[in-house]
């Protein structure tokens, strides 16, 4: 459990156009979402799912006049009907258990100082009980207490702000691959920094600000 400073990111800053959607680690980034949110269902698709489970029943007083051969032919028409209709009435229903079924939550990405929070590293923000994963880092980040979230979109990332937030690591990613990632990159000064301080050169590292 810690309580952490976090901003918000997205990428369409102008900082991050040459990247895309693209994280540190060569994947997509992704934005979190509510556990248990539940897809929503337009009132008129569950009005037509409704109406599929209704079936036509031959009424009794024009059955009463019909000829022997004519009440069998429409006791038949009825059954059919009837097997359609319940054919149709569990498709809906079907459709609407998938239509209404709670979505498993999508973890989202995160940026972060590689040498405090390794590349891999899960946590949950315990405020909106979004799950996150470290899969990025950012020049402003190293050598700070700050973790930068992943948002879909300007308007949602400067919703956010910065927040102080409780959080909760879930796994701790492998500072060992971090290295082999960030090994490589070092012209980069705040990749500098974070490979000097996951290799424990923390004087080294504190000097490159």
């Amino acid at each position: 459990m810690q309580t952490v400073r976090t901003t918000a990111y997205t990428h369409t800053e102008s900082d991050h156009l040459i990247y895309g959607r693209r994280n540190a680690l060569g994947g997509t980034l992704s934005s979190a979402t509510v556990p248990g949110r539940r897809s929503t269902t337009t009132k008129a698709r569950q009005t037509k799912s409704r109406r599929a489970g209704i079936s036509s029943e031959p009424e009794s007083l024009i059955m009463t006049y019909m000829s022997r051969e004519k009440r069998i032919a429409a006791a038949k028409k009825a059954k059919t009907a009837d097997k359609k209709n319940a054919k149709a009435l569990a498709k809906a229903k079907g459709k609407a258990a998938r239509a209404t079924r709670p979505e498993p939550p999508r973890i989202g990405s995160a940026a972060a100082d590689w040498s405090r929070w390794p590349a891999g590293t899960v946590f949950k923000v315990l405020s909106t009980d979004q799950t996150y994963r470290v899969d990025d880092y950012g020049w402003a980040l190293a050598g700070t207490n700050t973790i930068d979230l992943y948002m879909p979109s300007k308007s949602a990332m400067n919703s956010w702000g910065v927040r102080r937030v409780p959080i909760q690591v879930v796994t701790w990613g492998d500072p060992q691959q971090s290295l082999a990632v960030l090994r490589g990159r070092q012209s980069y000064r705040h990749v500098r920094r974070m490979v000097l301080a996951l290799e424990g050169q923390h004087e080294s590292a504190a000097a490159l600000r």
